[in-house]
């Protein structure tokens, strides 16, 4: 057992404690793969991280570390929030990137860029899957979700690493009311991420009458409401999620359902105001932002 430098941060939010929160070993060198799920699943947030040296292969193109994702069950390939967490961590724990304008980040889906955008973050969503989504196979999900199908704009499979099951759904009200069966979900094996658009009547009438302390630090120029719902890793619903985000970005600008610069909302219902800032380049490339700031620091014995 070796005392490794750590340190917990909580992304999409520049106040602590109303983001999705990332626990970072800073030195994940000779830690078993059993030793890290065994420790994500004790840290028992959706998401834990381990720092590595980049392979020679990663190295020779760029990568200025290696990180691996875990939940509380699984590895993962690509996480968002993971992303931008850790590379806020390496920086403050004193990280040089080789590229003055670029961090690279290598994972399990191969190199991923990040942008500083003076304290913001981004990272370069990887190239996005997705397919349609037939009537037969969205009938438990939407019994799942307690929603009817006329509640459906839209509904895609969304891979890009991490896989969701995305639907549209017709109002803000719909996607914060919803109180799915987990269980069920969880049988199902999808993951699910549910977003409504804003019109400026509906941003306004919810933000009239919303009692929840985190909305108050809620941008109110978001354009999208988002949730996330992942039982089948152990967590039903994730506070705010970079991966999710990323892929309905580059399904909803493509659809032309969003513009190229949008902000996203997420984890009202969990008492946080995460916000993603998103925006597409002029090489048609998607950019995820958002704050990051670190709650703890310290070591951990592993």
């Amino acid at each position: 057992m070796t005392k490794r430098p750590f340190a917990q941060v909580d992304v999409f939010t520049a106040t602590p404690y109303y983001g999705n929160p990332l626990a970072v070993v800073l030195n994940g060198a000779d830690v078993s793969d059993e030793a890290m799920q065994r420790f994500a699943r004790w840290t028992n947030l959706s998401e834990t991280t381990f720092v590595l040296p980049p392979t020679p292969e990663g190295a020779a193109k760029g990568a200025d570390y290696r990180v691996r994702i875990f939940t509380p069950d699984s590895e993962l390939p690509f996480a968002g929030h993971p992303t931008l967490g850790t590379c806020h961590a390496w920086l403050q724990a004193g990280g040089v990137p080789q590229r003055a304008d670029c961090i690279v980040q290598e994972c399990g889906v191969g190199l991923v860029q990040i942008q500083r955008k003076g304290s913001r973050l981004a990272f370069a969503a990887p190239p996005l899957q997705r397919r349609a989504v037939d009537a037969a196979e969205l009938a438990p999900i939407l019994a799942a979700l307690k929603i009817e199908v006329h509640q459906i704009i839209a509904a895609q499979h969304l891979d890009n690493g991490p896989h969701w099951l995305g639907l549209l759904l017709d109002h803000p009200d719909t996607v914060l009311a919803l109180e799915p069966d987990h269980q069920a979900l969880k049988n199902h094996g999808v993951k699910i991420g549910v977003a409504s658009i804003y019109t400026v009547q509906a941003a306004s009438n919810l933000i009239a009458r919303s009692n929840r302390e985190a909305r108050a630090f809620e941008i109110q120029t978001t354009q999208l409401e988002v949730r996330a719902f992942a039982a089948p890793l152990g967590v039903n619903e994730d506070p705010v999620t970079g991966s999710l985000n990323a892929s309905l970005a580059q399904w909803l600008i493509a659809d032309a359902y969003l513009p190229e610069s949008y902000t996203a909302a997420q984890g009202c219902c969990l008492g946080r105001s995460g916000i993603v800032y998103l925006q597409r380049d002029a090489s048609g490339q998607v950019w995820v932002g958002g704050d990051v700031v670190t709650c703890i620091e310290g070591n951990v014995t592993l």
